[in-house]
């Protein structure tokens, strides 16, 4: 029995997300300033949606203010936009995007990446040592609130004391 898909997502296999997430990037002209996360990143043979992390290069305002490039796009139809998030559909295929600053890029790209299961797994041993790992990309904030790691998603598995991983490790 295979794995549920919830109603809003499809099913697609890897190279089609891949493909399709690449197209978008190019018609909206920002491959260059976007990273591709999510199960895509982490190379699932089957892709439910498209996850994308905005490089701190990109000016939010700039980038928010530029909405119409975006969403006046005859084949993108916007179900949120805000500060942080828009989630829209391309040739209906549902794509989160992620838009970050320079000190949240890094730790906004580890939890988009995911899994869910791996994301959990290092927010619980933060929490054992009685820290914080901010699911916003703030970073990894330890008791007395001072961010501790979060300059890389590498700084982040160093400061818990677990090994690196790919992100196509990242499953568990």
């Amino acid at each position: 029995m295979g794995e549920k898909v919830p109603s809003n997502k499809i099913e697609m296999k890897l190279e089609d997300a891949a493909q399709h997430a690449r197209e978008f990037l190019d018609a909206i002209d920002e491959m260059e300033r976007a990273t591709i996360a999510g199960s895509i990143r982490r190379r699932r043979p089957i892709v439910h949606d498209v996850d994308i992390v905005f490089d701190p290069d990109i000016s939010r305002a700039i980038f928010l203010s530029d909405t119409n490039r975006i969403a006046c796009h005859p084949l993108v139809a916007v179900s949120k936009w805000g500060n942080k998030l828009a989630a829209i559909t391309w040739h209906g295929i549902p794509i989160d995007l992620y838009f970050s600053e320079p000190e949240t890029f890094n730790t906004l790209l580890l939890i988009r990446t995911g899994s869910v299961q791996n994301n959990i797994r290092l927010a619980t041993i933060a929490k054992r040592k009685g820290w914080k790992l901010h699911a916003s990309g703030e970073g990894l904030f330890d008791e007395k609130g001072e961010r501790i790691a979060g300059d890389s998603e590498r700084s982040i598995y160093d400061a818990l004391g677990e090994p690196w991983q790919e992100p196509w490790e990242r499953e568990r």
